[in-house]
């Protein structure tokens, strides 16, 4: 099955089709309607998985996430994850209710369960389509944030007693949220300074102890009545900018443990599911997913973003990028396990829901997103920085790659201009190395060894870096180097025409201009 499922990832990426519905199909075709003839409905074992594998998904999308992509969106996705939810929740609750004639708690539980957009989806398909990062960052940041109060709305709207009142539910939210934030960013804060400052014996055991924090962060928040899902996306987040040793490796790592558990979140949920119990609930399904889709969504991105002054074509494309994916399904689940009343309609409809418009939506994204002029292509790509302590010699060995399209290309290595206490000691390039000069010019695909002292191992790669985003003028034309902007001085020349031979050059410092 996991072989079948690694080719379904090549199918997915030749075809465009989202790979969560390929492990869909093949839970289905294991199940008791397909091939497999396997008789599979405990719900209450679907849900223990399924939030096992979305908190292994929300570690590998938090150590992916880029800081400087997500900081200046940090605003908008918290209004996206709170105040959009409820907006989206009440629209579709209310087009279930009354187009579809749902009783009022259900309407509410798949009003409340799809509007979650899918971590792995958004994780997934945002990062193969160039667009401008604070797109990318919304989006990202409130896949990330919105599971936590749409998990507290659909436990409370599953209760089988009264459901609480809207100020209680709000105050619920808010201190689950408070609650999960400071200990996720507590955890992550612990955890990244304790790996930075402790050598391992064996470079394999990061990978490891870093998905190890990242449990930990969901497990002290759910133990302390907090959000878990928010506890560990901000706790990986931290760990994934905090340049830890062998940070390509963990994020290697948690990207593999995040494949295995797609896979098997989405088989098992394809198990769970009747084909045939399916037919009834289709068209109802489509008729929700186009509230959800063309109304719902679109008044939750306008309503919530509307401070924020974005274009209306970052909107319209925001709306389109709500992907729905496992998360609905797994928190479909939860009714199941409550046993409320028309729980398995409700999972059906959700099923369908996600299938029909995951085939329309994820395909024509990046359609839209060239439609809408929105790529973001020009921007030179940033360097593979690996890290490794030397715990007894106070070093660190750094390895640099120079990718396709770096502004490193055609730098000399003494044009670096690498702090005191670090050099490049040696040069990988087309299968040889050999130890580079002052004058050695680096190329694309060249790979470096750089050696550094534990004082200037962040500015080090800081400089590295900026030279790969700026080239040999880093820190002068507005490329800072990881420390202050600096912008040129204007210079004017004059040429006396008694003079002969080189140019006199007069520099003038504007004021409040640094040189």
């Amino acid at each position: 099955m996991l072989l079948i499922a690694v080719a379904a990832v090549r199918i997915s990426s030749r075809s465009g089709l989202p790979s969560l519905l390929l492990y869909l199909g093949i839970g289905i075709a294991l199940g008791q309607d397909g091939i497999g003839n396997v008789a599979f409905d405990n719900a209450e074992l679907t849900q223990v998985i399924g939030y096992a594998a979305l908190v292994v998904i929300l570690a590998e999308g938090g150590l992916g996430t880029k800081w400087k992509e997500i900081k200046p969106a940090l605003p908008a996705a918290v209004v996206l994850s709170t105040l959009g939810v409820a907006v989206s929740v009440g629209i579709t609750a209310a087009g279930a209710h009354y187009l579809v004639g749902l009783e009022w708690r259900q309407a509410l539980i798949i009003g409340a369960v799809v509007s979650s957009t899918d971590a792995a989806a958004v994780f997934s398909v945002l990062r193969k389509v160039p667009l401008p990062s604070r797109v990318t960052g919304v989006l990202e940041a409130e896949s990330g944030f919105n599971d936590a109060p749409v998990v507290i709305l659909v436990v409370a709207f599953s209760t089988a007693g009264p459901v609480d009142d809207w100020y209680v539910l709000v105050g619920t939210i808010a201190l689950e949220l408070a609650i999960g934030a400071a200990v996720g960013l507590a955890v992550g804060f612990v955890g990244a300074y304790g790996l930075k400052h402790i050598a391992l014996p064996a470079s394999g055991l990061y990978p490891i102890a870093v998905m190890a924090i990242a449990v930990t962060a969901y497990a002290a928040g759910a133990l302390a009545h907090g959000s878990g899902f928010l506890a560990v996306y901000l706790a990986s987040m931290i760990l994934g900018n905090a340049k830890l040793p062998h940070a390509p490796a963990n994020r290697g790592f948690a990207e593999g443990l995040g494949w295995i558990a797609q896979i098997g979140m989405f088989v098992l949920l394809g198990l769970l599911v009747t084909p045939h119990d399916l037919v009834n609930d289709f068209w109802p399904a489509v008729v929700i997913g186009l509230v959800l889709t063309m109304v719902a969504r679109p008044m939750e991105v306008l309503v919530s973003l509307l401070p924020f002054r974005i274009p209306w074509q970052e909107q319209a494309l925001m709306s389109w990028a709500g992907l729905r994916g496992a998360v609905p399904i797994i928190l479909a689940t939860i009714p199941m396990v409550g046993q409320i009343e028309g729980s398995e309609r409700i999972f059906n409809i959700v099923f369908v829901l996600v299938v029909v418009y995951t085939l329309i939506q994820g395909p024509t994204l990046p359609w839209l997103a060239r439609a809408l002029k929105l790529g973001d292509s020009a921007g030179a790509a940033d360097l593979g920085v690996e890290s490794a302590p030397l715990e007894r010699l106070r070093g660190h060995l750094l390895s640099v790659a120079v990718p396709e399209g770096s502004r490193m290309h055609g730098v000399e290595v003494a044009e670096l201009r690498l702090p005191a206490g670090s050099a490049v000691t040696l040069v990988v390039r087309d299968g040889a190395s050999f130890v580079p000069g002052p004058a050695t010019v680096l190329r694309t695909g060249d790979e470096l060894l750089v050696v550094a002292t534990d004082p200037v191992r962040d500015a080090t790669e800081r400089r590295l870096r900026a030279v790969g985003q700026g080239g040999k003028l880093a820190g002068w034309l507005g490329t800072g180097d990881g420390r202050e902007t600096v912008t040129p001085t204007r210079t004017r020349f004059h040429r006396p025409s008694s003079v002969t031979g080189p140019i006199p050059v007069k520099p003038v410092k504007d004021e409040g201009t640094k040189r």
